[in-house]
C-alpha cells in the first residue's frame, strides 16, 4: 500500500521507494490526463470492487487503465476485502483487517484472488485473502467478520473544537498558491474528497509548519449503495490517502520533489460502529515514532456528529527524494 496519490499531486504514493509496495505517483498518473472526481470517479471505483467470481474461492480484479505505472495500494485491499467478504454470511459484518504489502502491482495485468476459510464460528469468521499477479503474491489479507451483538459501549471523545467540513477549504483552494502541484492533483482520481484542517503534505517544502496533529474530513464523492460491505471497502481506501502524511507533518515536511517519497508497509484497520462512506467522517491521525527510515501512524475516524467509526494503524517506508518544487 502506498502513500496518499489519489487525495494530493505529490508523488507520495509513488512508491519512489524501490522497497515499496503497490501505488502511482501523480507525475505518473499526470501523463494520462485529467481523471474524473465526484460520482463518476465513485462509479469507477465500485465498478473496481466489482470481482469476478472464478469459482472456489477464486476471484479477478482489474485495474484502473490511466496511465500509472504501479496500484494504489488502497484498491488492493478494498479488492482484498471484496474477495474475503463474498465468501461470508452477509449478517456478518467486518470489523478487522490486517494487511501486508510485499509486491508492486502491475496495473496492466488482472489481480488474482484467493480467499482461504480459516474458521466459520457462531459469531465470528475469518479469512485469508491474498493477492496474486505474475504468480506471486503482491498482498495478503487477514480479515475478521463479526455478527453483532449487544455489549459495553464507550469511546474517547472526538477531537474538539475542529471547523465543519463546509467550512474547511477544498483541496483546490490550498493548492492554488502551486499551479504545478495543484495541475497533478487534479489528474489524479478522486474518488474520496478530501478538506484537510491543518495544512496538507503537499504544499512546497518550508510552507508547512511542523505540527503533532493531524485533521483531515473525508467522504466519498458520490453516492454509495446501502450494502455495509462495499462501505467498509470505501473506508479501507481511504484509510490509506492521508495517514503517513502524519508521519511528515511532525517534522513539518512535504511529499514529492524536495519532501519524500513514501510506501506502506503494513495496514491495520477496526470498524467500531456503523457509517456511511458517503457521509463527512473526521479522520485524526498523529505518528508516535520515526526511525530507521520507517514512520508509524495511528488514525482515528469519528462521523460528524462525534461516534468513533474506525482506528486504523500503519507502517511506512519513507525515502527523501531530490529536487525541488
Amino acid at each position: 500500500m502506498t502513500a496518499p496519490s489519489p487525495a494530493g499531486p505529490t508523488g507520495a504514493s509513488a512508491g519512489g521507494a524501490s522497497a515499496g509496495p503497490a501505488g502511482a505517483s501523480a507525475a505518473e498518473s499526470a501523463s494520462a490526463g485529467p481523471e474524473p472526481s465526484g460520482q463518476a470517479a465513485v462509479d469507477q471505483l465500485l465498478d473496481l470492487l466489482d470481482l469476478t467470481d472464478l469459482g472456489a474461492g477464486v476471484f479477478r480484479g482489474d485495474s484502473p487503465q490511466n496511465g500509472s505505472q504501479r496500484i494504489f495500494g488502497g484498491q488492493v485491499a478494498g479488492q482484498a476485502l471484496v474477495a474475503a467478504g463474498r465468501t461470508v454470511a452477509p449478517e456478518r459484518l467486518v470489523h478487522s483487517l490486517h494487511g501486508y504489502f510485499v509486491r508492486p502491482g502491475d496495473p496492466s495485468v488482472p489481480i488474482t484472488y484467493r480467499v482461504e476459510n480459516i474458521r466459520d464460528g457462531r459469531s465470528f469468521s475469518v479469512r485469508r485473502s491474498v493477492a496474486y499477479q505474475h504468480d506471486l503474491p503482491i498482498f495478503f489479507m487477514s480479515a475478521s467478520f463479526h455478527r453483532p451483538e449487544q455489549g459495553l459501549d464507550h469511546q474517547a471523545p472526538a477531537p474538539v473544537p475542529v471547523p465543519p467540513p463546509e467550512e474547511v477549504p477544498t483541496m483546490a483552494q490550498r493548492l492554488a498558491r502551486y499551479p504545478e502541484r495543484l495541475e497533478q492533483w487534479n489528474r489524479v482520481q478522486r474518488p474520496i474528497e478530501v478538506r484537510y484542517v491543518t495544512e496538507p503534505g503537499f504544499v512546497a517544502p518550508g510552507d508547512r509548519p511542523a505540527r503533532e496533529w493531524q485533521l483531515v474530513w473525508m467522504r466519498m464523492g458520490g453516492k454509495l449503495p446501502d450494502d455495509p460491505l462495499l462501505h467498509a471497502c470505501a473506508l479501507a481506501y481511504a484509510s490509506d490517502l492521508t495517514l503517513l502524511d502524519s508521519v511528515l507533518a511532525q517534522h513539518g515536511e512535504v511529499w514529492g520533489p524536495g519532501g519524500f517519497a513514501g510506501v506502506s508497509l503494513d495496514h491495520a484497520l477496526w470498524l467500531h460502529r456503523p457509517f456511511r462512506a458517503d457521509e463527512w467522517f473526521l479522520y485524526d491521525c498523529y505518528s508516535p515514532s520515526a526511525s530507521g527510515g520507517r514512520g508509524l501512524a495511528t488514525g482515528r475516524m469519528f462521523t460528524a456528529d462525534g461516534r468513533h467509526i474506525a482506528t486504523v494503524v500503519q507502517e511506512g517506508l519513507l525515502r527523501r527524494v531530490g529536487g525541488h518544487a
